[in-house]
């Protein structure tokens, strides 16, 4: 059997992170058995369609370098792939289905269905449509039809009974009949809703597999009753746990959570964010956590996917995605992370070997692109002064003061300022003031930066200026 998994998100804006885990999963399934990978665009929600928003699922799924086998951009024989272009579609098997007695035509206004969710509230249970309509007759169906009544087509439930779900995660679930509703298929407006539309798709289109949210697994049995009234075949479902923010909330782009494209604005790779997100409830086999898309593809099972929800982690998506900025070149780097400092200063007095020098030299110092606007900051702005913490360590030992004395007076007889030079220079200031350690660099560095903590020394002391350094030395050693 060839696998065939489909990823169909609504137009509705930057793809959340969790619609994009979603579509990570379904990618891996299909390219592990040489399968094809559909996009399908779901606008059946006209309301709620953004403009643009089509084009920013192609470009986030280009830039995660997901292959699109089938799609509106690269059709294949089972197009339409936008599905308000599928509109007749849709009615044509709604109405078979109404043909065959799973499926009616409901005539209720929305005052009426308002005065069933009214006495629902009184008796204090969930509203359900009663299934009013099911029971007219032809005669009463034609004489609306003759009036030219709006109707929307609701799915015909079984009341007893149980439905079963066969899931590769949770195994097999069944749910009792009597929760279900006799859910609208087709609006009055000739749309399709989500859950009928998606039926007929996946059949028409041969899905094989279909990864859908663990919330929804009751809503599943819906799709398998449709299935049987069909007589066709449903496809393996996945369902797969919610990803939760840090308040412990479903990931949502409705609650402004961070979506792919915020993520890659702020310099995050997308091959990191795809590493990443594929760790959000599916564990690997080892305890390897940085892979190729190669990698992946070879080694995941749905299997391993996780029944418990995830929680979404900066600080560890911080962690892989320096991983990945550590592994480009250098000059793929600078390409990477230069857009990012041009935006935040002004560089129109800086050489490019100077600016070459600060970002690569910040290279291990940074875990997303716009960070490098934090850690350079220094380079670009008034240095604060020196904090409690550097000044109590100066104070810390009689021989720092000397230490800052060799280093001053040989950097001013230092004629070609350059790293290595400067790294020369540092080593014999260690021979003649006898420091070494900490009680060596610290206090060089805590002088001429103003800060503790940062890139190689000499690196750093170059990117300040030579001037610079003297003269920041010089105010603090008289202090001292």
């Amino acid at each position: 059997m060839l696998v065939r998994t489909r990823f169909a998100p609504s137009p509705t804006g930057y793809m959340h992170i969790g619609n994009l885990r979603t579509a990570i999963f379904e990618y891996l399934i299909a390219k592990k058995d040489n399968g094809s990978f559909i996009l399908r665009i779901e606008d059946t929600d006209q309301e709620r369609k953004v403009e643009g928003a089509i084009d920013f699922i192609y470009k986030t799924l280009e830039l995660c370098n997901f292959k699109i086998d089938e799609g509106p951009n690269n059709p294949g024989e089972y197009g339409p792939y936008i599905q308000s272009e599928r509109k007749e579609l849709y009615k044509e098997y709604a109405m078979k289905l109404v043909e065959s007695g799973h499926a009616y035509m409901c005539f209720c206004t929305e005052e009426e269905l308002e005065r069933q969710r009214h006495a629902a509230e009184l008796r204090r249970v969930p509203f359900m449509y009663n299934g009013k309509c099911s029971i007219l007759t032809k005669e009463e169906i034609e004489e609306n039809l003759a009036k030219g009544l709006p109707y929307v087509i609701r799915q015909k439930m079984p009341k007893e009974g149980v439905t079963e779900v066969n899931d590769l995660v949770y195994g097999k679930i069944k749910i009792d009949n009597s929760i279900l509703e006799d859910q609208i298929l087709l609006k009055s407006d000739g749309f399709p809703t989500y859950n009928f539309a998606n039926v007929v798709d996946d059949h028409l289109m041969g899905i094989t597999h279909v990864i859908r949210g663990h919330e929804y697994l009751d809503q599943t049995a819906k799709y398998n009753l449709l299935y049987q009234a069909f007589g066709w075949e449903p496809p393996q479902y996945i369902h797969v746990a919610m990803v939760l923010g840090s308040d412990g909330n479903k990931l949502s782009k409705r609650n402004g959570d961070a979506s792919f494209m915020d993520l890659y604005n702020e310099g995050y790779l997308p091959e990191a964010i795809v590493n990443y997100l594929v760790l959000l409830g599916w564990s690997p086999p080892t305890n390897q956590e940085i892979f190729s898309m190669e990698e992946l593809i070879n080694i995941f099972d749905p299997k391993r996917i996780s029944k418990s929800s995830s929680q979404y982690d900066v600080k560890k998506l911080n962690w892989v995605n320096a991983q990945y900025i550590k592994k480009l070149d250098d000059k793929e780097y600078i390409e990477f992370v230069k857009p990012h400092l041009e935006k935040a200063y002004d560089l129109s007095n800086k050489s490019p070997e100077w600016i070459n020098k600060l970002l690569t030299t910040y290279k291990n110092h940074i875990s997303y692109g716009k960070e490098i606007a934090t850690v350079t900051a220094p380079f670009f702005t008034s240095v604060n002064k020196i904090n409690a913490e550097c000044e109590e360590f100066l104070h810390s030992d009689e021989s720092i003061k000397n230490t800052l004395k060799v280093f001053k007076e040989k950097l001013e007889k230092l004629s070609d300022f350059t790293s290595e030079n400067l790294n020369n220079l540092i080593n014999e200031v260690k021979e003649e003031s006898g420091a070494k350690g900490k009680l060596l660099y610290m206090p060089i560095r805590i002088a001429a930066t103003h800060e503790m903590h940062g890139p190689e020394l000499a690196d750093t002391l170059y990117l300040t200026g030579k001037d610079t350094i003297i003269e920041r030395i010089s105010e603090v050693y008289e202090n001292l």
